[in-house]
């Protein structure tokens, strides 16, 4: 018998996986900026207390809106409201 050299010695060998997993939290799918009145969020810092967004959302505002999309069913709202706020011409 001829010895195989592809072979580690010792008959083992480690065999490493990459396995890359998004970590997905309760309510990730509902991470949006929503619309609410200012002086509702201002009263909610205060007392912490939730608020209620066009939509219907209610949760205590903790994070930086800038960093999330707007609520598709807000901008439904405000823009029926008041009119597109794209840009985009019509009206």
């Amino acid at each position: 018998m001829t010895p195989q050299t592809d072979l580690p010695a010792g008959g083992t060998a480690t065999i490493e996986r990459t396995t890359t997993r998004e970590v997905v939290e309760p309510g990730d799918g509902e991470r949006f900026s929503h619309y609410v009145r200012k002086e509702k969020i201002t009263e909610s810092a205060v007392t912490g207390m939730p608020v209620i967004a066009l939509c219907g959302k209610v949760w205590t505002p903790g994070r930086d809106p800038k960093k999330f999309p707007v609520c598709p069913a807000c901008k439904e709202i405000i823009d029926g409201a008041f009119g597109p706020e794209d840009g985009d011409g019509t009206e």
